[in-house]
């Protein structure tokens, strides 16, 4: 895509339709937000090329992870045609970029010199909407994401709560402080602004305006008691939400299977269910 002067992205790279495999399409996007490149898998149904105002679903990843990761370990890809084709849910342009990739893990969250926050809400939805003519300011916007990615797609959902309709965790951090069990190099929380990793704090502060919020956990996961604590928390202050427990521990055969539950979750916001 050629370079755009007055665009804080500046340029967006995108891979040619004839080089590319189930849909998949792989854009390389300046990002004033990380003050470098950033990497975006996107997956395109077919019946978005004639479509208007096609819904966005970010998926994102977790640490060690990046922007292929729910494609190529997930086949979140593989997910959602199977869904259309049974006519389960509507098309849906499928997006899940990098994190930022510090160390093992951004956390999604503004440290270290780097944006990793507005690259997601802001870069990354700025990068479609010049990418795909059926993306536009209309498209309704969900969030998920596994472990990190979930402590992300949570944390994001409630602090910018007027632009997603739903936000969808599986096997979610829900405090920042369980990067630890995770990362190699300490995770720099000392950097991070006073209550801006809190997904409790902005789930308050944003209450009047939240988006639909469901999340699950396997029972053999070690973030579970974190999960239960965190639907808890919500119970006690009587946000609505859907919690679920499965069969299962914190792996991609667990993630694999329980994609479906978000966008089914998400096509009944759409269809107002």
């Amino acid at each position: 895509m050629p370079r755009v002067e007055d665009d804080p992205i500046r340029t967006i790279e995108i891979s040619e339709p004839d080089l590319e495999f189930e849909g998949l399409r792989f854009l390389t996007v300046y990002s004033p937000s990380l003050k470098a490149r950033g990497d975006i898998t996107v997956h395109v149904p077919p019946a978005l090329t004639a479509s208007a105002s096609a819904p966005i679903v970010l998926l994102l990843h977790g640490v060690y992870g990046s922007h292929w990761a729910w494609f190529l370990k997930g086949a979140a890809h593989r997910t959602s045609s199977q869904l259309l084709a049974a006519g389960r849910i509507r098309p849906m342009l499928l997006a899940s970029s990098s994190d930022g990739l510090f160390q093992d893990g951004s956390g999604y969250l503004a440290h270290s010199g780097h944006d990793f926050e507005t690259w997601i809400t802001t870069d990354v939805i700025g990068a479609l909407r010049r990418s795909f003519p059926f993306i536009d300011e209309n498209s309704s916007i969900f969030i998920a994401g596994l472990s990190m990615g979930g402590y992300g797609a949570l944390r994001l959902g409630a602090k910018h709560a007027t632009m997603f309709q739903g936000i969808s965790a599986h096997s979610a951090i829900t405090d920042i402080a369980e990067m630890a069990s995770f990362v190699f190099d300490p995770f720099p929380i000392g950097e991070i602004a006073d209550r801006q990793d809190e997904i409790l704090y902005w789930i308050e502060k944003n209450r009047k305006h939240l988006p639909a919020i469901r999340f699950d956990c396997g029972i053999a996961d070690p973030l579970l008691e974190g999960n239960r604590r965190f639907h808890y928390a919500l119970l006690q202050r009587q946000v609505h939400h859907q919690y679920v427990e499965f069969t299962g521990a914190h792996e991609w055969s667990y993630w694999r299977t329980h994609l479906a539950d978000s966008l089914l979750f998400f096509e009944g916001l759409l269809s107002g269910r």
